[in-house]
C-alpha cells in the first residue's frame, strides 16, 4: 500500500493523507501540544488500544476523551452543548487540539466545536469510515443536526490535517462500507467517470476484497472533493456539484428518522435524479442505466419504502440549494459535467417520486 497526499487549498492549505498508519501521521501533530481533546465513540474508543493508543498517550500531551453517542444521534445540539462543557472543564485552550475519530458524523461535530469553541481551535479528522474519508473530513464542512433537518447549524473550518488509514475499513460492516461508497459513486459521475469504470461489473465483496482498488476509489473520491472545495471553499456555487442526489436523499435520512445510513440515502436520492433527468431529457438511457447497474451492483439501495411526498417536498424545500420556494438540483448533462435544474413542474417531480417510493 501506497502512502499518497493530497493537498486542499482552502482558506487555508492541509494535506489528506492516505495509505498511511495514523499513529505515525498523528504523533508529529500532539507532540508540543498541551491538550489533545479527542471526540468520538464508546465503540471505537473501546478499540483504540488494538489501533495504538498506548503509543499515543507515552508522550507529554494530554488526552481528553470526549465520548459522543453513534451515528447523526452524535450531533444533536445537547452533546454540542455538552462538548463545549466538556472542553472547558479540561481547560483546553487556542494551543491546543481537538481530534475526531470516527465515521463522517464525529468528524462533523468535532470540527463545529473545534470551530465554535474559543472562536477556533486547531481540529484533525482522523475518519474511520469510507464515507468519512471520501466526503465529511474534507473541505471544513462542519455541523450539527436540528429536528427540522441535519446540518442546518454548523461553519467552515478547515482541518489541519485529515489522516486516512484504510486499516480502518477492514472494521466496517458490509452495509457501512457499501455506504460509504455511495459518496465515490457520486465522485464519478460529477467529475471523474473513472470511477464508475472501476466499479462497472463489481460486487462489494469483489471491491472489499481489493486494497488496491479501494485505495484507488479512495484517492480519486478525495482528489474530486479536494479540486472542488479548493475553487469554491464556502458553496458559492461549484461546491453544490458535490450534492449530486443529496436534495431528495437529505429528505429521505430526515424522514427515515437518520434509520438509514446516509450513504443509503444518497444513492436513493441519485437514484432520483436518474429517474428524473431521463424524464427531462437531460440524460441518455445509457447513463440513466448506469446509476443502477452500479449502486445495485454493490448492494446500494435505489429505492424507498414508506415515504409521503408532501413530508417530503417540505424538507426539499428546507435545503441548502433551494432558493425561496423553488427547488434546485444539481444535476449531470453527461458523465463529469454538472449542472443546476431550478422551477421543475409538481407532476414530474411527483411522477418521479412515485418511482422511486412505491
Amino acid at each position: 500500500m501506497t502512502r499518497s497526499v493530497i493537498t486542499v487549498e482552502a482558506e487555508r492549505s492541509y494535506d489528506v493523507v492516505i495509505g498511511s498508519s495514523w499513529q505515525g501521521e498523528f504523533l508529529p501533530l500532539v507532540s508540543d501540544r498541551s491538550r489533545c481533546a479527542v471526540i468520538t465513540t464508546q465503540t471505537l474508543k473501546d478499540s483504540l488500544g488494538d489501533f495504538g493508543l498506548g503509543d499515543l498517550e507515552s508522550g507529554d500531551c494530554e488526552f481528553i476523551y470526549c465520548v459522543i453517542p453513534d451515528g447523526e444521534e452524535g450531533k444533536s445540539p445537547q452533546v454540542l452543548l455538552n462538548l463545549w462543557n466538556w472542553l472547558a472543564a479540561a481547560g483546553l485552550t487556542r494551543s491546543d487540539l481537538v481530534v475526531g475519530i470516527g465515521g463522517g458524523a464525529v468528524t462533523d461535530i468535532a470540527g463545529f466545536v473545534a470551530a465554535t469553541y474559543l472562536r477556533g481551535v486547531d481540529w484533525i479528522a482522523i475518519p474511520t469510515s469510507v464515507a468519512g474519508a471520501v466526503d465529511a473530513a474534507i473541505g471544513g464542512k462542519t455541523g450539527a443536526n436540528l429536528d427540522y433537518g441535519k446540518n442546518l447549524i454548523g461553519s467552515f473550518h478547515s482541518p489541519i490535517k485529515v489522516i486516512i488509514d484504510l486499516a480502518w475499513f477492514t472494521t466496517l460492516s458490509d452495509r457501512d462500507f457499501a455506504a460509504g461508497l455511495a459518496e465515490v459513486v457520486k465522485c464519478g459521475f460529477i467529475r471523474d467517470a473513472k470511477i464508475l469504470d472501476l466499479l462497472k461489473n463489481q460486487t462489494l465483496a469483489s471491491v472489499r476484497s481489493n486494497a488496491s482498488l479501494v485505495e484507488e476509489l479512495v484517492t480519486r473520491a478525495v482528489a474530486v472533493k479536494a479540486s472542488v472545495v479548493g475553487s469554491d471553499f464556502k458553496e458559492g456555487f461549484e461546491r453544490e456539484i458535490l450534492n449530486y442526489g443529496h436534495t431528495f436523499g437529505h429528505a429521505v435520512e430526515s424522514h427515515s428518522r437518520y434509520s438509514l445510513r446516509h450513504g443509503e440515502c444518497v444513492a436513493i436520492g441519485m437514484a432520483f435524479m436518474a429517474h428524473l433527468q431521463l424524464s427531462l431529457g437531460l440524460i441518455s438511457s445509457d447513463i440513466h442505466a448506469l446509476h443502477f447497474e452500479i449502486l445495485s451492483g454493490i448492494g446500494l439501495p435505489t429505492q424507498y419504502q414508506g415515504g409521503d411526498w408532501l413530508e417530503m417536498k417540505a424538507i426539499m424545500s428546507r435545503d441548502k440549494k433551494a432558493r425561496g420556494h423553488a427547488l434546485r438540483f444539481v444535476t449531470i448533462t453527461e458523465l463529469g459535467v454538472t449542472d443546476r435544474l431550478t422551477d421543475v413542474a409538481q407532476d414530474v417531480l411527483v411522477a418521479t417520486y412515485e418511482k422511486v417510493c412505491p
